[in-house]
């Protein structure tokens, strides 16, 4: 008998490889941001008014000044040679969920034609990338394909090493040549600007006289997969499309719990603590990493930060990650679905908002009846996420995503708000016309002397709701694994900004009628919740009760997919919210459509001709392979006068000539074709095609269940899941 060895190989690679040393750790001390220009650097490097100027641009947004950018620039240049760089690169984010990176010498040379190194403030400001296939949704037409990068200082550059040298890499927005943003930098920079603006109106009202500038902050919870590079390598679908296209669940997942919060394997150990010393040295603060629920899936979370700052370190622990991986010999899924049957990754974003004399606006301290401040802001939360669902949906949309959400693992794709038994009563009560005093969390004794009393929260978690408050910030937990965290603090704070406007207006009517404070803050939030108040749950979000509630007794919309969410961002009424806070004008949103649009078409016509290509030349050949020996066996044995039971032959026969006529239908499916809209082919893509992919996948599983496993080309889950 003849088999494949592919996969025999890429197990015996796993199992004979060297074994990681140890990563050498550095005290956090002496590492910590030690590669990052930030203001404890720059207090060492500049003049006392040029440091002074630079603080105050990156603790309140004041402009700079051309000539202290000059300064900056000189004494950047300067720190960044002295660390062996010989290129500076304006980093940015395109509407990818990727960073983009323009590399650039230092290097001029002079009359004389020797080499001299300079760095300009006007170099340091502006960039022009040109970055003419950048996905844009038509702003701008390849002949017509300038852009600039402009520095952003509120964001601190940073040296990137690698193994083939340094590189100065200074965050920046991206734009067009007629002013419209291309990245998503810019509208995260406005939408703070307009949460800011909103909330200082609020706070004015309710008589605070010392406000300083308001910034979003954001912390987000990043889970990823780790298997070995060998396995990897011979799964062309985890390669190309991030995902198995192909794979019958393993006889154990995590039925057991035993991997969630368990031991950290040794290998593992070792990857996390290079990556770690790799982010502290970058300034991202890692705070917490472990175990997640599914076998070789992991989590790691950083310390809440400013919301661009976050939304920049996001993105390059991201970066650093899978390089880091890679170094290990382990390849890092950010997919939020790679493997069918068992947990995918989200990547939970924790968002408060606050500032340096009010403090984190979010948090209800003890007595949240009695924290004016605090029940306006979360009323703004809750009336925005009411109001504004199917936008918050939008921006966590995506092919990758759509595996996750509404499944019995992840948030539902019904958009709504846990507030906590504590919390749910106070605004229960504000809705009926009364503040009680809310219940406070108590504590809890076990019974045990030598455990000290733990102090009860006021409120359980719900890991079934997608937006959840969880004691002194909220916890968007829909967000995907692989997406940038831009969109979901963009959506959050414009949403925020809107509702405290909205706030604000009706509190001038109330308090102009001589109502006192608490009179006038008890009579919006009242109106505000017999509008808005549906929205709230706190009940199982996987039920099928709630899913049948939500829709037909609370209005609330089930959006189960990419093709259903996007529209929503051309809908008249979000249209106009971005556009009355200054966050995206009705053109730059339209855009952001058409490219989410179009690269969820990519993703799935990606997929697709994959799925068709390993069925046909992998998955089948190998059925074949089996059969033809499984024949010669049958043969041989009716020879002797042995009759063997053929019904598992069948059963292989069966599913790959079932195999091959559903790829016929689906290679036939993805022939060009006209469609009405973009929509259409959106809603074409998330029924027709991925239907005939779940086809071709169900009999490809059942060959694998099937077929001797020594015919089986691809690594199995059992094998990419539990061998390290």
């Amino acid at each position: 008998m003849s088999g494949n060895t592919t996969r025999l190989e890429a197990i015996n690679g796993v199992v004979g490889r060297t074994p990681t040393a140890a990563a050498k750790t550095e005290p956090l001390s002496s590492i910590w941001a030690s590669d990052v220009f930030n203001l404890a650097t720059m207090e060492e490097c500049l003049s006392k008014s040029a440091f002074k100027a630079m603080k105050k641009t990156v603790q309140t947004g004041a402009p700079l000044d051309p000539a202290t950018a000059d300064v900056v620039a000189a004494a950047m240049k300067d720190w960044a040679l002295g660390k062996g760089v010989k290129f500076f690169s304006h980093i940015f984010f395109p509407m990818t969920n990727i960073t983009a990176e323009k590399h650039d010498g230092f290097i001029v040379t002079n009359a004389d034609g020797n080499a001299i190194t300079e760095f300009t403030g006007s170099l340091l400001i502006k960039g022009e990338p040109d970055g003419s296939s950048f996905p844009n949704g038509s702003l701008r037409m390849t002949n017509a394909a300038r852009g600039y990068t402009a520095w952003d200082p509120t964001s601190p550059a940073y040296v990137m090493p690698t193994p083939n040298g340094a590189t100065l890499m200074i965050p920046s927005v991206f734009f067009s040549w007629t002013g419209e943003a291309l990245d998503k930098k810019i509208p995260l920079l406005r939408s703070n600007t307009a949460m800011n603006k909103a909330a200082k109106r609020v706070l004015t009202l309710m008589g605070e006289t010392e406000i300083e500038t308001l910034n979003s902050s954001c912390g987000a919870e990043q889970e990823y997969f780790l298997i070995d590079a060998h396995f990897a390598h011979n799964r062309p679908d985890l390669l190309l499309a991030g995902r198995t296209l192909f794979g019958a669940p393993s006889p154990k997942g995590q039925e057991f719990d035993d991997h969630y919060f368990g031991a950290i394997p040794e290998r593992v150990q070792v990857f996390m603590q290079d990556f770690e010393d790799r982010l502290f040295k970058l300034g991202i603060p890692a705070k917490t990493h472990h175990n997640e629920v599914a076998p070789g899936q992991f989590e790691i979370a950083p310390f809440f930060e400013n919301a661009n700052v976050a939304a920049d370190h996001q993105q390059l622990m991201m970066t650093v990650m899978k390089a880091t991986a890679k170094a290990h010999g382990l390849v890092c899924l950010l997919h939020e679905k790679p493997f069918a049957g068992i947990n995918g990754s989200g990547k939970h974003v924790n968002w408060s908002v606050g500032n340096s004399t009010q403090g984190n606006l979010l948090d209800p301290g003890n007595t949240p009846h009695e924290n004016l401040n605090f029940l306006l802001f979360c009323g703004a939360v809750i009336r925005g996420v009411h109001k504004f669902g199917p936008v918050l949906r939008a921006v966590i949309a995506s092919a990758g995503n759509d595996h996750r959400l509404g499944a019995n693992e992840a948030p539902p794709a019904i958009l709504s708000v846990y507030l906590g038994d504590q919390l749910e009563a106070v605004f229960n009560d504000i809705k009926e016309g009364n503040v009680s005093v809310s219940n406070e969390g108590g504590m809890m004794d076990l019974g045990l002397s030598q455990i000290l009393p733990i102090e009860r929260d006021p409120g359980d978690r719900n890991r079934t709701s997608p937006f959840a408050f969880t004691g002194n910030r909220f916890e968007f937990r829909a967000v995907g694994s692989a997406q940038s965290v831009s969109g979901p603090l963009v959506a959050m704070n414009t949403i925020l900004a809107d509702s405290l406007d909205w706030i604000a207006d009706k509190l001038e009517v109330e308090f102009a009628t001589g109502k006192t404070q608490l009179q006038g803050v008890a009579a919006v939030l009242k109106e505000l919740m017999e509008v808005h108040g549906n929205v709230i749950f706190g009940g199982d979000g996987y039920s099928a009760e709630w899913h049948t509630a939500a829709v037909e007794e609370r209005g609330l919309r089930n959006i189960p997919t990419t093709a259903d969410a996007l529209p929503a961002f051309l809908d008249e009424e979000v249209l106009a919210l971005f556009e009355r806070t200054g966050v995206l004008s009705p053109v730059e949103l339209e855009s952001r459509y058409e490219v989410y649009a179009e690269q969820y078409i990519l993703s799935i016509d990606v997929e697709a001709k994959l799925t068709a290509e390993l069925a046909k030349t992998v998955l089948y050949p190998a059925a074949m392979s089996y059969m033809s020996d499984l024949a010669s066996a049958v043969n041989g044995a009716a020879r002797m006068g042995v009759e063997l039971d053929t019904i598992g032959a069948k059963t292989v026969a069966a599913n790959a000539n079932s195999l091959l006529a559903t790829v016929t239908e689906l290679e036939a499916a993805l022939e060009p074709r006209d469609f009405e809209s973009t929509e259409a082919h959106m809603q074409y893509c998330a029924g027709t095609v991925c239907g005939l992919m779940d086809e071709v996948r169900m009999h490809g599983d059942a060959l694998e269940a099937e077929v001797d496993d020594k015919y089986w080309p691809l690594p199995k889950y059992r094998e990419m899941l539990f061998i390290k």
